[in-house]
């Protein structure tokens, strides 16, 4: 059959679009060297993770752990491994590898390292503070695991902030929740989670938002005495921060 000369024409047009899209997607495509060996392989994806080429790192990775689960560079291929999916945000997948070297490798000089960037990978999947955070509890663990068995390792002190950083996530969401209890007036639930803010997290800045929390649910249950004192608590304890001075304004007004 003889095609007509409109639609020889839209296929041309055809032709030519997709040659195009073909030849822009090679102009993109990273091309990487032949590999002859499993040593070039790990090489290679350690040259690409140092230039940043995480992608092609981590097929590059895959390939040489599944063809050699017995070498002795397979610890350092899946700490790799595990690395490159942090640098590209696959948390799940960090987790992943880093627990399995944990599991499989526990003597590699990369255990240390795996340890506490495997509470990274648990905070990369930690939900936003409104919704649970299983993984933010999860990260805390982990981070304390990995101080517990590596002490000295040159993580320490990285892994100590991160735990305060995510215990104050976790308190700032009590208070949340305490105040939203508050405005619907349901005191004693508001009073258990500013309570909790006072026995788990004492040392950090959010039990000044506690015992303000605690104070208003005083003076709500008409006992203004007792909210009174609370505030002095807060202005004594901190002192110079913003929260006291929101305490003084309450206690004048109370008092007054």
């Amino acid at each position: 059959m003889t095609l007509q000369p409109l639609t020889r024409a839209w296929t041309r047009r055809v032709l030519l679009a997709a040659a195009l899209a073909m030849a822009l997607s090679g102009c993109g495509a990273s091309t990487l060297p032949s590999v002859h060996s499993e040593s070039e392989r790990l090489s290679l994806a350690r040259r690409q993770a140092a230039k940043g080429d995480y992608t092609d790192a981590i097929e590059l990775l895959k390939t040489f752990i599944d063809n050699n689960a017995g070498s002795v560079e397979v610890d350092h291929a899946v700490y790799l491994l595990g690395d490159c999916y942090l640098h590209v945000h696959d948390w799940a997948s960090a987790a992943v590898q880093f627990d399995r070297l944990l599991r499989e490798f526990p003597e590699s000089d990369s255990s240390a390292s795996a340890s506490y960037h495997l509470g990274i990978a648990y905070e990369g999947q930690a939900r936003p503070p409104d919704f649970d955070q299983e993984y933010t509890v999860k990260a805390i663990e982990q981070y304390r695991h990995y101080l517990q068995n590596y002490p000295g390792h040159w993580s320490n002190a990285l892994a100590e902030h991160d735990i305060q950083t995510a215990r104050m996530k976790l308190a700032g969401k009590l208070v949340d929740t305490g105040d939203l209890y508050v405005k619907l007036h349901l005191l004693p639930a508001a009073r258990i989670y500013y309570g909790r803010v006072e026995d788990e997290y004492s040392d950090l800045p959010q039990l000044g938002d506690a015992w303000m929390g605690l104070a208003r649910c005083d003076v709500l249950d008409h006992k203004p005495e007792a909210a009174i004192e609370k505030l002095k608590q807060v202005e004594e304890r901190f002192a110079g921060r913003p929260v006291a001075e929101m305490a003084a304004r309450e206690r004048a007004r109370l008092v007054n």
